[in-house]
């Protein structure tokens, strides 16, 4: 029996159980099976609806420290000490549950004078992007380390023709994909290194954040076919909810707003912080619930989709605790339609980038319990 036709069977048993009018029934299977067969489509034919597409996402893992890496050449993937990545680690991440892959990338160093991008390198993330998306799973292909898109005015005429550059090409190469691509303009836009980098920055900052974004929106949108309706994320500040003041959504039908949350931050991240997290206790949680809510009032529910691009908890000797975690932040996140994507970069032992999960070169879990937690969690919604 073929999937659909199981999906018939169960459906129509269910309704002779339930006594649930058979036309509402079926109107539900029908609206299901067209989105999955958008989904599995190469074609995109209407605006994404972002909010539906997230709804779809269960959970999401980080291939943190890769393509990310910012050695020179070819040899950048493995300039931080990750080795090459494989199909068979991407069949590991999909084996534990999850139905998502983002996939940080620095194109600077991989570009010329003219910021052309090195047919090799553009490859190379395809092929990598395609480990995942022949799998059947969700993609997120963003721009990451980059060392000339910090958000200034002073540069900001400069920076947009690079990204109009960048993302003109990235878009062409990967126009034929389907909705289950999804293209995030940039990675946590700040001030570096300045007073104003991790605390929501300043008016001047957000505003060049918001002209960036709109920038990326209207290149992408203008490379036609499949990208005049791909579902597209955009950052705040910093990529923080702390960034949420002054940042403004372009027009357009199919975004997702990226935020990053290592929350609580005390917990997950701060090393002067807490070692402890009980989800029964309203002082543990209430950060986390603050922000759920907050995130669904300002976007979900005004039909702009959110996804949160990185979280996690950094290893403080506290594993029980860190599993306490990661069985309750997907499903308070995913209760708001909101996916979560987990940041993994093969770092162990403790301190505060200490986010390893899968060892790459022995595809073995390193905390099996906080992954199944996680990924349980996330299907719990």
């Amino acid at each position: 029996m073929g999937i659909l036709s199981k999906i018939i069977a169960l459906v129509t048993a269910a309704t002779m159980l339930t006594g649930v009018n058979p036309g509402e029934a079926g109107s539900k299977l029908d609206e299901y099976i067209a989105a999955q067969e958008t989904a599995n489509s190469g074609a995109i034919t209407s605006p994404v609806d972002p909010v539906e597409l997230c709804g779809r996402i269960t959970v999401g893992w980080n291939l943190g420290n890769s393509l990310d890496a910012t050695g020179s050449g070819m040899s950048s993937e493995t300039s931080w000490g990750n080795p090459k990545t494989t199909r068979e680690l991407i069949l590991k991440v999909k084996e534990a549950g999850f139905d998502a892959v983002r996939i940080p990338t620095t194109w600077y160093n991989h570009l010329d004078s003219d910021f052309n991008i090195s047919e090799e390198w553009l490859a190379r993330v395809q092929e990598v992007v395609d480990y995942a998306y022949d799998e059947g799973m969700y993609v997120i292909l963003n721009v990451h380390h980059e060392n000339w898109n910090d958000p200034y005015e002073s540069t900001l005429p400069d920076v947009k023709k690079k990204i109009k550059k960048l993302w003109t090409q990235i878009a062409n190469r990967f126009e034929s994909y389907g909705e289950r691509l999804i293209f995030e303009g940039m990675n946590e836009p700040r001030w570096k290194n300045t007073e104003f980098e991790w605390n929501g920055g300043n008016a001047e900052g957000r505003r060049v954040v918001n002209a960036y974004n709109e920038c990326f929106v209207e290149t992408v949108r203008a490379t036609g076919g499949n990208n005049r309706y791909r579902a597209l994320m955009i950052p705040t500040y910093a990529a923080s909810s702390s960034g949420l003041d002054g940042f403004t959504v372009p027009q357009d039908k199919s975004l997702i707003v990226s935020v990053h949350a290592y929350s609580p931050y005390n917990f997950a991240m701060n090393p002067s912080g807490t070692t402890k997290f009980d989800p029964n206790n309203t002082s543990d949680t209430q950060e986390l619930t603050l922000l759920a809510g907050t995130l669904y009032d300002r976007f979900i529910s005004k039909g702009t989709g959110v996804i949160i691009g990185e979280c996690g908890t950094a290893n403080k000797n506290n594993y029980s605790d860190r599993v306490n975690w990661a069985g309750y932040f997907p499903k308070l996140f995913r209760s708001k339609g909101i996916p979560v994507f987990l940041w993994d970069n093969n770092a162990y032992g403790s301190g505060n980038e200490t986010f390893g999960q899968l060892h790459r070169d022995t595809l073995a879990w390193e905390y099996p319990e906080y992954i199944k937690a996680f990924v349980k969690a996330a299907k719990q919604k």
